[in-house]
């Protein structure tokens, strides 16, 4: 029987060497790498022959975090299934590290079995959902869906508003540089309150932000 090949990132020493000794007592798994951050990990993946099939990433590391190693690690070896294993439990760090790429997020205090579980499932199906994963996966499509009902409400001069309204320009220079009247721009910024449910230009500013359209 042919064994899963793993990889373990894990700057703590420690932990990574007993998850390994965990994983090794299992017939079906065979650690191929053990590495102390991401950018080492990926640097060895380059001279790499015998490639992992399962990655076993922490999230908080040096030099190269679990978020930013998975994201390049979708980019360049896709192939390669990235489970999250952390203390990291906060719903941004979750959703942070599902949209870079990994397939599953299990927190350091599981039981063994769920890691043997989730490996397996992993390497077969291609994703592992726990609780925890599920209700960020439900957050990612109810805030995408919202974005996307807003977005379909701005209009596309409301929209160069609201870009220009990141500036520091003052709303008679951004209907300057819109080429409309003052009470032009007090319209779309109206509108614009209501159609984000914000009261100030602040609240479009952080709207912008959030949504990278400034």
């Amino acid at each position: 029987m042919e064994r899963i090949k793993i990889a373990i990132v894990d700057d703590h020493k420690l932990v990574s060497k007993a998850i390994e000794n965990m994983i090794s007592f299992n017939p079906k798994f065979e650690v191929v790498m053990n590495c102390f951050n991401g950018e080492d990990f990926l640097n060895q993946l380059e001279h790499k022959k015998n490639m992992p099939e399962v990655v076993l990433m922490d999230i908080n590391m040096p030099r190269k975090n679990g978020i930013e190693t998975t994201a390049e690690l979708t980019q360049k070896y896709p192939e390669l299934k990235v489970i999250a294993l952390t203390m990291e439990d906060n719903e941004s760090t979750i959703i942070s590290m599902l949209k870079a790429g990994a397939k599953g997020y299990l927190l350091k205090d599981m039981s063994p079995d769920i890691l043997f579980d989730a490996i397996n499932i992993v390497h077969e199906k291609g994703i592992f959902y726990t609780d925890i994963v599920t209700q960020s996966l439900l957050k990612i499509k109810t805030e995408e869906k919202a974005i996307q009902e807003i977005s379909a409400l701005l209009k596309d001069r409301e929209i160069e508003f609201i870009k220009l309204a990141c500036s520091e320009l003052t709303y008679k220079e951004i209907a300057e540089k819109m080429c409309v009247s003052p009470r032009t721009v007090d319209g779309y910024r109206d509108s614009i309150f209501a159609k984000l449910n914000v009261k100030t230009r602040v609240g479009i500013v952080l709207f912008a932000i959030k949504h990278e359209m400034c």
